[in-house]
This record gives C-alpha cells, structure tokens and sequence, in this order.
C-alpha cells in the first residue's frame, strides 16, 4: 500500500516545476517589452537630437536705421535728376520771360510772383501748391538760406504786407514775376537780401 506522503512528494516537485517556468516565462516577456520601449525612447531622443540641430534658416531682419538709410537713398535727388529739373525750369522761364507783372494775373497777359510759382509747379512737375504767397509758405519743408537748393521756393517780405515769391535757380539766382517783369534775380541783391524772409523745399 502506497503512503499519502509518498505520493504528495511527486505532486508537491510536479507543482513547483510549473510554477518556476511560468515565472521564467514572465520575466522574459518584461524583459523584452522593456526593451523594446527603450530602443523606442532611444530613436526619438536621436529624432529630436537631429531637429534641434537642423538649421532653421530666417530672412535677414533690417534695422529702423537701415530702413531709413533705404528711404533716404530712395529719395535723394541724383545728379540727372538736377539737370531734368533744371531744364524744365528753364523751358517754362524761356516761354514766359517777356510777360509783364500783373497783381492777380494768371496768363501771359499779366502774373504776379505767386501765380507764377504756382504755374511752374503744375504744368513742368504735376505738383499742386495753393495759389497765394501767404498760403505757399506753409507747404513743403523749410530750408536755411545757406542750404537752397534748385526748385526751392524762396520768399522775401517786400512791404509791411507785401510777401514776394520765386524759384532758386541755383548760384544765388531765382526767377520770379517781378514788377519788371519775369526774370532773374540774385538772392544777395541788397534789397532782398535785406527783404529775405524764409525758404521751402517742395521737391524732396
């Protein structure tokens, strides 16, 4: 006859046995799937490595300075600019030199100065200036007597109320409707150089 002991020893190895290889067998799962996660973590670690060392590449940003350095050179009056206008102001001198002086004229029947100017303006440059001396002085910029360039609008203070107006020439001369007449003047003709009253920069 068998003893229980005898068969509970068999049962007891047989249960272990079973239990061991289960757990071998989970560890090995772990231990893979571990492993794959860390392979994974790896290649984007290598991933983000690489986009952080790509170059992103930018347009170059300009500076307020350089911008208006640009807006400078964009505006600045080149020499064959100079002698455009120069021309133009001399064709419309040439057309109207032998028209007398005429207070609120505006033909070549008769002009006063700020007709004069007003005209210039219009028909060589398509620029809009108001009609009178007093309301001309207000447009453009002022410039210093030392600084007048051609085209500059130049007004001198003839009379307690008088305001006369003409255009620099360039060389100390400006043309103007004066009461002889459209001609050339000198700015340091001693009466309006004494009469000089300020500048305005229309073409800039």
């Amino acid at each position: 006859m068998i003893k229980k002991s005898h068969l509970a020893l068999p049962l007891f190895l047989f249960f272990i046995g079973c239990q061991s290889k289960s757990e071998v067998y989970v560890e090995n799962t772990l231990y893979k799937n571990n492993t794959d996660s860390k392979a994974q973590n790896a290649n984007l670690l290598v991933k983000n490595e690489q986009a952080e060392k790509t170059e992103v590449k930018y347009e170059p940003i300009i500076t307020p300075e350089e911008y208006k350095k640009l807006i400078e050179a964009d505006e600045t009056i080149t020499e064959n600019d100079v002698k455009d206008m120069n021309q133009e102001f001399m064709d419309f001198y040439n057309e109207w030199k032998h028209v007398k002086y005429r207070f609120g004229g505006n033909s070549k029947k008769g002009i006063d100065c700020s007709a004069f100017t007003q005209r210039i303006y219009k028909e060589k440059f398509d620029i809009k200036i108001p009609r009178s001396t007093r309301t001309q002085v207000k447009v453009g910029k002022e410039v210093k007597k030392s600084n007048l360039e051609l085209g500059d609008l130049i007004f001198f203070k003839t009379g307690k109320v008088d305001r006369h107006v003409g255009v620099y020439m360039g060389n100390g001369d400006f043309m103007h409707a004066s009461i002889k007449g459209v001609k050339f003047s000198k700015v340091d003709k001693p009466f309006y150089k004494k009469a000089y009253w300020t500048s305005r920069r229309i073409i800039y």
